[in-house]
């Protein structure tokens, strides 16, 4: 057994798949080229067009048939809004967890997850491409809109993480700014690797405080004023947390609810996917039709690890999609309701 086998059941996340595609959760983790990773995207696609009923009638009513489906730039992206308002699963297993999102002004997106072994192996796999073992770090959290609230898939991620770093520092630290300051000024004395990782204005809320001087702790934010602070352009709000943690640069994760993979970005919000997660982009006036690189659009997003909902999601980000497959977000979509969900209302 490899390590990491026990942690995963392919049979229960993905039992049909397993049986009638011959392909499992591992294979899907161990993705080495751009052809596996089509074979495999078409493959979970035909199974998700027949079992998840939500994806089928979408697909159905934009005159789709799954069959002639054959190469990766032919399937459909589901319109993130639908995670609002329906259930979307793949799955004849129970869910064992919902996670939710904020609720800012509307209904949350609820995602059902029938394995937490695929979320858990997805992002601890996906962490250690980017960053190397957890346990070589402390990791400290201040996230106190996270925490404040029930069902938040990141909570659940850095959790683990605090857990698996083993180290005694690692925590979170929701409004002690004091108790914060305290634990940084220990770990750069110690040399210890640390990672803190905040919501935006949080970590703003802390420098306008405290001034640190860690040029070797990873700062990464997770994007979001939640309402607190005045939205900031990028590269304003990166160069002001640098000078507040005297580093050289800002890192950040992209993550959301409707996915169970995270990309991270070490430099200039220049995201890396890891090998089961692809970005592309859309014509925002046209969401059936792709973008070239390099040109601005609607983000849609191919999840592999979402083998139990859908793996194959438009999100509501603006970016653009670089030649080496990398990506930067740009901005939100001004209208909230994404082109295409009025195709299911009745």
């Amino acid at each position: 057994m490899q390590e990491g086998d026990k942690q995963l059941n392919p049979s229960k996340a993905f039992p049909y798949l397993c049986a009638v595609n011959k392909i499992s959760s591992r294979q899907i983790f161990s993705i080495s080229s751009p052809t596996e990773f089509e074979r495999f995207s078409l493959q979970i696609f035909h199974f998700q067009a027949a079992e998840c009923s939500l994806y089928a009638d979408y697909i159905n009513r934009l005159g789709i048939v799954p069959d002639s489906v054959k190469t990766l730039k032919d399937i459909p992206f589901l319109p993130i809004e639908f995670f609002k308002s329906h259930s979307i699963i793949s799955s004849k297993a129970d869910p064992e967890i919902t996670f939710s999102s904020s609720s800012t002004g509307g209904s949350p997106s609820m995602h059902q997850v029938t394995d937490l072994s695929l979320y858990k192996y997805s992002y601890t796999e996906g962490f250690k491409r980017f960053y190397g073992p957890v346990n070589s770090y402390a990791v400290l959290a201040l996230l106190p809109s996270y925490l404040e609230r029930k069902g938040s898939s990141l909570i659940y991620m850095v959790d683990d993480l605090i857990r698996e770093s083993e180290s005694p520092y690692s925590g979170y630290f929701l409004f002690n700014h004091d108790e914060l300051k305290k634990t940084l000024a220990e770990l750069k004395k110690s040399a210890r690797p640390t990672i803190l990782i905040g919501v935006t204005y949080a970590l703003l809320d802390f420098i306008d405080n405290y001034k640190i001087d860690f040029p070797e702790l990873i700062v990464m934010e997770t994007g979001g004023m939640k309402g607190k602070r005045k939205e900031m352009v990028r590269e304003d709000l990166h160069e002001t947390l640098c000078k507040g943690f005297g580093v050289s640069e800002i890192h950040s994760e992209y993550g959301m609810t409707e996915l169970l993979s995270q990309a991270y970005s070490k430099s200039s919000g220049i995201f890396e996917c890891p090998p089961w997660m692809q970005v592309t982009t859309r014509d925002v006036n046209d969401p059936l039709s792709l973008l070239a690189q390099g040109q601005t659009g609607g983000l849609n997003i191919i999840d592999l690890a979402n083998l139990n909902s859908c793996s194959f999601i438009a999100t509501q980000d603006l970016g653009k999609q670089h030649s080496n497959g990398n990506f930067e977000v740009l901005g939100r979509f001004d209208n909230s309701d994404i082109r295409g969900c009025n195709l299911l209302v009745q």
